[in-house]
């Protein structure tokens, strides 16, 4: 793996009190995780960005644009449209990807796109062969640590009608994330169905507890409500593999998504803090949303910058786990 320079902001492991002055001091200070190897066991966090802000970049371009920044690791949007739409990606294109990785030393934990249970059994089979060729992106971008398969599951209607479609169709996805060996997550998500982490958990515990099918989480989508940070990670906790940040306000009775670290509303150190102590080991990713990359002259690198600078310097106030 490439070396980074130690000119620019580096991130560091989750240490003691005494490793991390040791460390601050020979490095400047630091954040509290590091990829130490793109393809060693996730023992460490990450801190990372997803290309859903980066849909005018190839997946090289966001690899280097994001290493050259100093993230840990990329997040991979692969839904229609985006460079790293399976359909896109030939063998050729996908050992480029890899090489990227390996050479600039960037980590791939999550692979992102958009899969809705539908009552329709055609568009639930195009969904779950679309589910297989994710699971095979995901072993061909990075065979020794396939990176989890993360889905928002959408729908509008109220939860009590809707639910048992989705332990239906979360049933037999989780039996394809099984049986192709990798782990699918699912979002609850402002404005659908599932907005809740204890309506999650419902689907979860259901279903018996499938050993592939798991929680991303995302304060933005809570922050505005009754469910604070500390209830909402407590519950989450046994079932998260991935944590997406940005921040959300309230403007003209309406959710606004914002920057992470632009509103001032989210604790991230404390998020940080309390899922390390929980024994979280994943990825924390920047995620930017469509009202922001959407506007005119947004500018995916530049943004990606802005969110480095708001969030790498939260992770040093962190000195004790």
């Amino acid at each position: 793996m490439t070396s980074r320079s130690l000119s620019r902001p580096e991130s560091s492991r989750f240490i003691s009190r005494r490793q991390f002055t040791i460390a601050a001091l020979a490095l400047g200070a630091a954040s509290l995780c590091r990829a130490e190897d793109a393809h060693a066991p996730s023992i460490f966090c990450t801190f990372g960005f997803g290309t859903y802000g980066m849909k005018s970049l190839t997946a090289e371009q966001a690899i280097g644009a994001l290493a050259d920044i100093g993230f840990d690791s990329v997040m991979l949007d692969c839904s229609t449209g985006w460079d790293s739409d399976p359909s896109n990606l030939p063998a050729a294109r996908r050992a480029d990807i890899r090489k990227s990785l390996n050479d600039r030393g960037v980590r791939l934990p999550a692979l992102e796109d958009d899969l809705h249970p539908d009552h329709d059994d055609k568009k639930n089979a195009a969904q779950e062969e679309h589910l297989k060729a994710l699971a095979q992106l995901s072993h061909d971008l990075s065979p020794d640590a396939p990176p989890i398969v993360e889905t928002m599951i959408g729908g509008t209607a109220e939860w009590s009608k809707i639910k048992p479609l989705f332990l239906k169709r979360l049933e037999s996805w989780a039996k394809i994330a099984q049986s192709s060996d990798i782990t699918l997550a699912i979002k609850a998500h402002a404005n659908t169905s599932m907005y809740r982490v204890d309506q999650a958990v419902e689907l979860f515990r259901e279903l018996g507890s499938p050993p592939r099918l798991k929680l991303c989480y995302d304060f933005s989508h809570f922050v505005l409500t009754d469910m604070t940070m500390k209830q909402t990670i407590e519950m989450a906790l046994p079932w998260t593999v991935s944590v997406v940040m940005k921040d959300a306000v309230m403007e003209k009775g309406k959710r606004i998504f914002k920057l992470p670290g632009e509103s001032g509303l989210i604790d991230y150190p404390a998020l940080f803090r309390q899922f390390y102590t929980g024994g979280y080991r994943g990825d924390f990713s920047c995620e930017i949303s469509a009202m922001i990359w959407r506007k005119p002259g947004y500018d995916p690198i530049a943004t990606a910058k802005q969110c480095y600078a708001n969030i790498a310097p939260e992770f040093a106030k962190m000195r004790t786990v």
